[in-house]
C-alpha cells in the first residue's frame, strides 16, 4: 500500500507583510523612476489605506507600521524634494500623523469604560487638548488649528490604544523591542553617513532651510558639517527617539545589540543635542534601581562593553572634534549663547504665560527672537491651554506617570523598566522641548501607554494566572504563524 510521503512546507509571506512590501515597493519604484511628484499625495493617502487595514486586522503590525512612519516619513519627503522640488508645508509628513490618528476609533469605541476606569488620564489631557482646539478655532485658520490638534492629539490617542490593548501585552512588547532594535540600526547607520558624506537631498532639503526659512541651528549643508538629524526632520526630535532606542536597547536580547548601540550612540553624540544626552543619563538613573542585583550587574556590563565600543570612535576623527567642542559647552553655562538666549526667552515671555487663564488657544506659536517655538513645553503649554487647559493635560499625564512608578513589574520585566525610564528622560526635557509634541509626544505618550499596559497586565496575572498563561501560550503560536 502506498503511503503518501509529508511534503516539505513551503515558507509562506504572510498577508499583512504582503501589503507593507506593496506599498513600500510602489514608493520605491516612484523614486527610482523620477516620479517623486505622484507620491506628494500617494504616499499619506497610501499609508493612510494600508494604516487601516493593519489597524482592523492586524492591530500588531499597525503598531510596527506606525512606528516606521514617525522613522523613515521625513527621509521620504527629502527625496520627493530632491526629485521634483522644495515644497513646504509638504503633505508627505502627514503620512504619519493620519496613521496614528486611527488610534482615536479605540478611545471613542471604549469611552465610557475609559471615563470609568484607568483611561481617564489619557480622556483628562484630551478634553484639554479639545479645550485648547475650540480657543484656537476663534483666533486662528482653520488649517492652522487641524494641524497643531494633531500634534498635541495624536500621541495622547496612540499612548491610550497601547494600553486599551493590554491583554495583548506581550506581543506589544516584542513589536516594540523588535521596531526599536532595527530601527536604531538603521536611524544610526544613516545619521553616520549623513554626517561623513551628507547625501545629495540632505544637503538639497537643508539648502532650501537656510535659505528660505532662516534656520541656521541644523548646521551646513556639507561633509563634516552637518548637524545629524537622520531619517527624521530635526536633531532635536531625532535625539530624543534615538534616547529612546538605546535605553530600550538595555532590555533586549540580540546580538544585534552591539552593532545598533555603536551605530546608536555615535550618532547621538552626533546630534549635538545636549539636552538629549543629559535625558539619557537621566534615563539611565531611573532605570538601574528598578531592576534585580542580577539585572544591575547585567546592565552594567553592558554599559561597559558599549563604552568599549563607542568611545574609541568618539576620539578619532573626524568625530572628535566636532563632539568634544560641544560636550565642553555644557560646562560653561551663561556663557553659552544658547543658553542665554533661552534664558531672556523665558524672562520676557513667562510673566505673560502665567497670567494666560484662559489661553490663547492650539495654533499659537511662540514668537520671540531669543527662543524658539519648540523651545519650551512649559511656555508651550501655559499660552496654548492656559490654566483651564494645563491643569487638567498635566493633572491626567502626572496621573499616568505616577501610576507607572508604583508598580513592581519593572523587577520581573526589564522592559517595564525601560519604558519608565524613557518616559522620564523625555518628560525631563519639557523645560527645553515641547516634549507633549509630535514626535517628542510619541514616545512620551506611547512609552506611558506601554507602562500602563504592563501594569495592568501583570497585575491580571497575579490575579489570574492559569488565564495569562493561556493567553501566552496563545500570543506565543500566533507570533510564530
Amino acid at each position: 500500500m502506498y503511503t503518501a510521503q509529508p511534503q516539505p512546507k513551503t515558507p509562506q509571506i504572510s498577508e499583512p507583510w504582503i501589503i507593507i512590501g506593496c506599498f513600500v515597493g510602489f514608493t520605491a519604484l516612484c523614486l527610482a523612476a523620477n516620479v517623486g511628484s505622484i507620491l506628494r499625495f500617494a504616499f499619506p493617502a497610501g499609508s493612510l489605506v494600508v494604516g487601516a487595514l493593519l489597524f482592523f486586522r492586524y492591530p500588531i503590525f499597525y503598531i510596527g507600521f506606525t512606528w516606521w512612519l514617525w522613522f523613515l516619513s521625513p527621509l521620504v519627503r527629502r527625496l520627493i524634494d530632491w526629485e521634483v522640488g522644495w515644497l513646504d508645508p509638504n503633505p508627505v509628513l502627514l503620512a504619519p500623523f493620519l496613521v496614528s490618528f486611527l488610534s482615536v476609533l479605540t478611545l471613542l469605541i471604549q469611552l465610557p469604560k475609559a471615563i470609568r476606569g484607568n483611561g481617564l488620564p489619557f480622556v483628562l489631557s484630551a478634553i484639554a487638548v479639545l479645550y485648547g482646539t475650540f480657543i484656537g478655532m476663534m483666533s486662528f485658520q482653520p488649517q492652522t488649528v487641524f494641524i497643531a490638534v494633531l500634534n498635541w492629539l495624536t500621541p495622547i490617542l496612540f499612548g491610550y490604544h497601547l494600553f486599551a490593548n493590554w491583554r495583548r501585552f506581550p506581543e506589544l512588547k516584542q513589536v516594540t523591542e523588535r521596531v526599536f532594535l532595527w530601527g536604531t540600526v538603521v536611524m544610526g547607520s544613516y545619521g553616520i553617513i549623513q554626517f561623513l558624506f551628507a547625501p545629495v537631498w540632505d544637503q538639497f532639503w537643508l539648502h532650501n532651510l537656510i535659505t528660505t526659512m532662516k534656520i541656521y541651528s541644523f548646521g551646513t549643508p556639507n561633509p563634516l558639517g552637518i548637524r545629524v538629524f537622520s531619517t527624521m526632520h530635526s536633531p532635536q526630535p531625532f535625539a530624543c527617539t534615538l534616547v529612546a532606542c538605546i535605553l530600550l536597547l538595555f532590555s533586549i536580547k540580540s546580538p544585534v545589540k552591539i552593532v545598533a548601540s555603536g551605530v546608536g550612540y555615535l550618532t547621538l553624540l552626533l546630534t549635538l543635542a545636549r539636552t538629549a544626552w543629559l535625558s539619557w543619563f537621566i534615563g539611565l538613573v531611573v532605570f538601574i534601581p528598578s531592576l534585580k542585583p542580577r539585572l544591575q550587574m547585567r546592565l552594567i556590563v553592558t554599559l561597559m562593553v558599549m563604552s568599549l565600543v563607542v568611545l574609541p570612535l568618539t576620539t578619532i576623527e573626524p568625530f572628535s572634534t566636532v563632539i568634544g567642542q560641544r560636550f565642553q559647552t555644557i560646562f560653561q553655562g551663561q556663557q553659552d549663547g544658547s543658553f542665554v538666549d533661552r534664558s531672556l526667552g523665558y524672562t520676557n515671555l513667562l510673566n505673560d504665560a502665567l497670567v494666560e487663564v484662559e489661553g490663547r488657544g492650539i495654533g499659537y506659536i511662540i514668537r520671540d527672537a531669543n527662543i524658539g517655538g519648540n523651545d519650551s513645553g512649559i511656555l508651550t503649554l501655559l499660552l496654548n491651554l492656559g490654566w483651564f487647559g494645563t491643569i487638567p493635560y498635566v493633572a491626567g499625564l502626572g496621573l499616568l506617570i505616577f501610576s507607572m512608578m508604583q508598580g513592581r513589574e519593572a523587577s520581573i520585566d526589564p522592559f517595564v523598566g525601560a519604558c519608565r525610564a524613557i518616559v522620564l528622560a523625555t518628560f525631563s526635557q519639557i523645560s527645553l522641548n515641547t516634549v507633549m509634541l509630535t514626535p517628542f509626544g510619541m514616545v512620551l505618550w506611547g512609552f506611558i501607554g506601554l507602562a500602563s499596559a504592563a501594569r495592568v497586565y501583570y497585575a491580571q496575572q497575579q490575579s489570574n494566572p492559569t488565564e495569562v498563561v493561556a493567553r501566552l501560550d496563545t500570543a506565543y503560536r500566533d507570533a510564530r504563524n
